[in-house]
């Protein structure tokens, strides 16, 4: 009899996406998770860790599909909160994500939400006028996925 313990087997997350149009957007759902966060098993990141590293992908996937005209923003359910041009994302474990970023006017902006709280929508807005090309953020954050 061996003296090691089974490990015990990762249980990976389910994700499905059922779309009606002939030629439907390319999805994260439809995709594999980047090395780096299906490394980890779900069980042992906080809800926080778990919910950054999804939106950080969803926030990627999202820019792919814009042109050279738009930038991806975040509009917020509830409140007053408006539209949140994002320059940032961030957790704190076990359940805090924060966005940074401006707001319409240009205002520095930064949301802290609950986990339990988390709708949010992504937008496509022009860019701003006084940049030649428009800033992708999903790309270096998911880059930064990939070193932590």
């Amino acid at each position: 009899m061996s003296d090691e313990t089974p490990k015990a087997k990762s249980r990976q997350p389910r994700a499905h996406t059922a779309d009606c149009s002939e030629s439907g957007p390319v999805v994260v759902e439809d995709q594999p998770l980047p090395a780096k966060v299906a490394d980890t098993p779900v069980e042992q990141k906080s809800p926080a860790q778990w919910a950054y590293e999804r939106l950080i992908l969803y926030i990627k996937n999202f820019e792919e599909q814009l042109d050279n005209e738009h930038e991806i923003a975040m509009g917020f359910a509830g409140g007053d909160a408006g539209v949140l041009r994002i320059e940032g994302i961030g957790y704190f474990d076990p359940d805090i994500i924060t966005y940074y970023g401006s707001d319409g006017e240009g205002t520095k902006t930064q949301l802290v939400q609950h986990v339990s709280q988390l709708s949010v929508m992504l937008r496509a807005l022009p860019k701003q006028v006084d940049h030649a090309e428009p800033n992708r953020i999903g790309f270096r954050l998911a880059a930064q996925l990939e070193e932590e």
